[in-house]
């Protein structure tokens, strides 16, 4: 039975579980949950992921959810993969690991935290949150500068000194690929005191092409949308309804 994938591509873990199954040859049926329908809380949903979440997976009788077990299991379960993204040596996994659960810890609820209170909270029916904005680009920027002087070690193109990426550089990636949809001067002004964070997001960028790209179509249209609406003044001000 072909591996079920439960996503939608606005989801910057969703993301990262399809470009994995793309890149590595693994062939999934992928099953669209639209967030800003609230699909993800629909009782059908909730059978394969209690939580009401997205991504989750279904691979015969295995429901499975949380990107990163997600990961594992698959790096561990089809024998396509290259070692490189989650490797066979243990004290290389256990790296993977520490900067797995950083990433929950710091970097996604810092990014993830200031987009949706400064930009997508009105998509899905929610209200703009300048205070939680401002305190979670606090967290995203100690975070940035984390990535910068610790886990991206050296000149190595990738995190924990390696020249070929983890599924945590993928994770992590798809992550802060999510800024795009900020106004450009606001993603330049977070991402450009990092050049090595800058560097390493396009490393790897292009050791998943073409399937980063194209799986990340429907955020750069995300970005125009919402940089036309900029222009136009139609995005909610801080505190507003929006008017999408």
């Amino acid at each position: 039975m072909k591996l079920k994938v439960y996503a939608d591509r606005m989801s910057q873990p969703s993301r990262a579980v399809i470009i994995f199954c793309k890149v590595n040859g693994i062939q999934f049926d992928e099953n669209l949950i639209i967030l800003s329908k609230r699909q993800q809380l629909t009782p059908e949903f909730k059978d394969i992921n209690p939580m009401g979440k997205v991504p989750a997976i279904v691979d015969g009788r295995l429901k499975l959810f949380e990107s990163h077990a997600i990961l594992i299991y698959l790096s561990s379960a089809f024998p396509s993969v290259v070692d490189h993204w989650y490797p066979n040596d243990l004290s290389k996994r256990a790296k993977i690991h520490s900067v797995l659960d950083w990433h929950h810890t710091s970097l996604r609820p810092g990014a993830a935290g200031y987009v949706l209170n400064s930009v997508l909270a009105p998509a899905l029916g929610l209200p703009l949150n300048p205070k939680a904005a401002a305190d979670a680009e606090k967290l995203l920027t100690k975070s940035l500068s984390t990535l910068e002087t610790f886990w991206l070690k050296g000149n190595a193109k990738f995190l924990l000194g390696s020249n070929q990426p983890s599924i945590a550089d993928l994770s992590l990636v798809c992550e802060l690929t999510q800024l795009q949809v900020l106004d450009d001067k606001d993603r330049i002004r977070l991402l450009s005191p990092h050049k090595k964070v800058e560097q390493w997001i396009e490393n790897t960028r292009k050791a998943t092409m073409p399937h980063f790209d194209e799986v990340h179509e429907v955020l750069f249209k995300a970005k125009d949308r919402f940089q036309k609406q900029r222009e136009m003044g139609t995005v909610s001000k801080p505190g507003l309804q929006s008017k999408m």
